[in-house]
């Protein structure tokens, strides 16, 4: 079995060098950090983990929690919250919540028997008792890509109101005013962007009809298709649709060319999110893009940092956004 002074010797640096990086101190070199990794994925050498974690006092494990069925948005954060929390040297436990009270308590059960140096969610948790159980234990936590009122947890995300303002101003400058809305009430960010659709309308002078707004049941592509098809059955006019997802804009785009309607040239339509396959589909489509990777860099760097320092300051932190126009939308020229 390889030692870590073998690793060291390797990487030319010091025993206590190996040990800050494997123990994920940030008191390292990117460039020592690196080669250190580099030998311990040559060598194989495996940490000790239950001698560190007894001297440490400390787990090594962060809990992350998931959506039962989380989306392509979040498919990719956790894939980079994961890569970071790899080189900070921490252990990853799952928790996957549904969409019900019951799930949520499970989870919050699951998470009090097992031994975590902090928390990472993907997914809004509504049960009161989860917070305060976090709270009250003094468990670091940090919230990735929403904002909770009342949690005394760090949050990252971006401004949803201002983003979803952004996408319909992008469709009133191109001269569209019946603009319809694909979106959903549960979860604050879905809260939130609708809220931004009604202060684009309003600053526009354009009355906010209610005919033109379809609320479903989650934000994938199946049900961005029974959205638009509900949308279409009302028979009401409009000529540019803002779907609160990429996944509900994707499925509208689908239903539309179903429905033999052509996207931009009949309706346009805005996304949010700029998810991976969005600059894929037919026509490419214009989307919010959302900071990803900065977001699953600086969660983990923002919960080692709660974990490792005697200051537990909670902080908010709005990322900027940034509007992708590519082919999925164009100026109006007619109604539909």
């Amino acid at each position: 079995m390889v030692s870590i002074k073998e690793v060291a010797q390797k990487a030319g640096v010091s025993v206590s060098t190996v040990s800050r990086v494997i123990n994920g101190k940030q008191n390292v070199s990117p460039e020592k950090r690196a080669k250190i990794m580099q030998m311990v994925k040559a060598t194989g050498y495996v940490p000790n983990r239950a001698a560190r974690d007894m001297v440490m006092k400390r787990s090594f494990t962060v809990g992350i929690i998931i959506p039962m069925t989380f989306n392509m948005f979040q498919r990719q954060l956790f894939s980079d919250i994961e890569h970071h929390l790899e080189d900070f040297g921490y252990h990853s436990s799952f928790y996957f919540v549904a969409m019900s009270q019951e799930s949520e308590e499970a989870c919050l059960r699951r998470l009090k028997g097992e031994k975590t140096d902090g928390v990472i969610l993907l997914h809004e948790i509504e049960l009161p008792e989860f917070r305060e159980y976090l709270e009250k234990n003094d468990i670091p936590s940090v919230i990735a890509t929403f904002e909770k009122e009342r949690w005394k947890s760090t949050s990252i995300h971006i401004s949803e109101n201002e983003a979803a303002s952004a996408a319909v101003n992008h469709l009133i400058k191109l001269g569209h005013r019946e603009i319809a809305l694909l979106s959903g009430k549960r979860y604050s960010f879905g809260r939130q962007r609708l809220q931004g659709y009604v202060n684009a309308l309003e600053s526009a002078g354009i009355p906010y009809n209610e005919s033109k707004v379809v609320f479903v049941d989650s934000y994938s592509i199946s049900d961005g298709m029974s959205g638009m098809k509900e949308l279409l059955d009302r028979k009401i006019s409009f000529s540019a649709l803002f779907a609160i997802t990429d996944e509900l804009a994707i499925g509208a785009m689908r239903y539309l060319k179903d429905r033999g309607y052509q996207v931009p040239g009949d309706i346009s339509v805005v996304g949010c999110d700029d998810i991976e396959i969005s600059s894929y589909t037919i026509p490419r489509l214009t989307t919010i893009r959302q900071p990803v990777s900065e977001m699953g860099k600086m969660s983990v760097a923002m919960l080692h940092s709660l974990i490792t320092s005697e200051s537990k300051m909670n902080v908010n932190i709005a990322l900027p956004f940034t509007l992708i126009e590519r082919e999925s939308v164009t100026e109006y020229t007619k109604n539909i």
